[in-house]
């Protein structure tokens, strides 16, 4: 009878040990904390990109908060009546009686006009003929500026009194080009001296009599020969009611050939240029990408020469047991910590610079949070792609190789 001989022990092949994430989260630092400058700079290209990104966001949510907050103050149910053209082509021109005739709309509140001139205004008599400065003179009646929401800055505005006789109004930006600030100054206008008697704010619904001299509608006609027909006709009407009495007004104001009437909307204005600035948001926004994709340049060139510089801790974990999926693991994990930082960085730099800018022109601070998200996800995006060549050439290193090479 033969001996048994006992089955051999079947050993299995020994397994590598599993990371925690906390280890994955340790030893993708490792590089961070032991290259400080090396990380900041290559955060510093991340953080400029997203900085660049949120606060033009930033910026233009801000000033699009400060446009809505104008318009809730001072309302959306301005209508604007002009002129158009004639049949022959030519300018057509508003009657006498528009202003009156609009006044009998029963929802119209408010009616105020503006009467173009042929005159100029110059800081003083001896200013070149022709040197305008690209600003008008238009007459004015004293309703004019509770219709369209302006407010005075300095001195009045014209009543029944100062509007008969040779005073001006000066628009925002008439006073800046003339240089002119002080009430009681004497300005040159349609050959003759006038009195400043006010200055205005900035108008946001009337953009045109920024640039304009205002004077008064019958000192208009007394000194500036000026025949009384309206150039633009001012209109508030209730806000249920702005529809119905935009439809009528062309046949209102110019009962004769109301298809000789513009009608519009300074909201309308507005909107177009929300558009063209939407336009530039685009552009800059590219611009930021583009910083973005800088940054992500500088993060996959600062992990491949880490790599390079780690072939001995690479060569030694591998012996050791680590795994080529733990050191894939290990570089991309490290290259998303740089981007992570840069993108924080970025966050809190692009709204900071948000509120500074909002602050220094009196707007309300508006960063919107999908700005905040999107350009932190970008960043881990970017870190992905940047270190996931760098990791995959690391983990294809053989220990002796990698020992070798030190």
């Amino acid at each position: 009878m033969k001996d048994s001989v006992p089955n051999p022990v079947r050993r299995e092949p020994p397994r590598a040990a599993r990371l925690r994430p906390a280890d994955v989260v340790w030893l993708g630092g490792t590089g961070l904390r032991t290259r400080p400058l090396r990380v900041f700079l290559s955060a510093l290209g991340i953080a400029i990109g997203v900085a660049a990104m949120i606060a033009v966001v930033g910026i233009s949510g801000s000033g699009q908060a400060e446009v809505d907050r104008r318009l809730d103050a001072l309302g959306t149910n301005l209508l604007r009546v002009a002129p158009g053209e004639s049949l022959a082509g030519e300018k057509a021109e508003l009657p006498y009686e528009a202003v009156s005739m609009i006044r009998r709309i029963p929802p119209v509140r408010q009616v105020a006009a503006t009467g173009a001139t042929d005159a100029h205004v110059y800081r003083n008599e001896r200013i070149a003929i022709g040197r305008t400065g690209s600003l008008t003179v238009l007459a004015a009646g004293r309703e004019l500026l509770p219709a369209v929401g302006g407010q005075v800055r300095r001195g009045r505005w014209l009543d029944s009194a100062t509007g008969e006789y040779p005073a001006v109004v000066l628009g925002a930006t008439a006073a800046r080009r003339l240089d002119v600030h002080t009430p009681g100054t004497r300005l040159w206008l349609g050959g003759r001296w006038f009195s400043l008697i006010g200055v205005l704010d900035p108008v946001p619904l009337a953009p045109e009599l920024d640039s304009a001299a205002l004077v008064g509608w019958s000192a208009a006609r007394t000194y500036l020969r000026f025949e009384g027909h309206p150039s633009t006709v001012y209109v508030r009407a209730q806000d249920s009611e702005v529809t119905a009495v935009r439809a009528v007004l062309p046949a209102t104001a110019h009962p004769e050939n109301p298809g000789e009437v513009r009608i519009s909307r300074p909201s309308d204005a507005l909107a177009a240029r929300e558009a063209t600035e939407s336009a530039l948001t685009g552009l800059l926004l590219g611009l930021g990408g583009v910083a973005l994709l800088v940054g992500g340049v500088g993060v996959g060139n600062t992990m491949v020469i880490s790599v390079l510089e780690r072939r001995g801790e690479i060569g030694l974990r591998r012996a050791l047991g680590a795994t080529r999926g733990q050191i894939r693991t290990q570089f991309v994990t490290e290259s998303l910590l740089l981007s992570l930082i840069g993108g924080l960085a970025g966050t809190v730099l692009g709204t900071l610079i948000t509120a500074g800018y909002a602050l220094s022109r009196d707007w309300p601070t508006v960063v919107p949070a999908w700005a905040s998200v999107a350009g932190v996800a970008a960043t881990l995006l970017i870190g992905v792609i940047a270190g996931l060549y760098p990791a995959v050439r690391a983990s294809r290193l053989a220990p002796t190789e990698a020992l070798a090479g030190t």
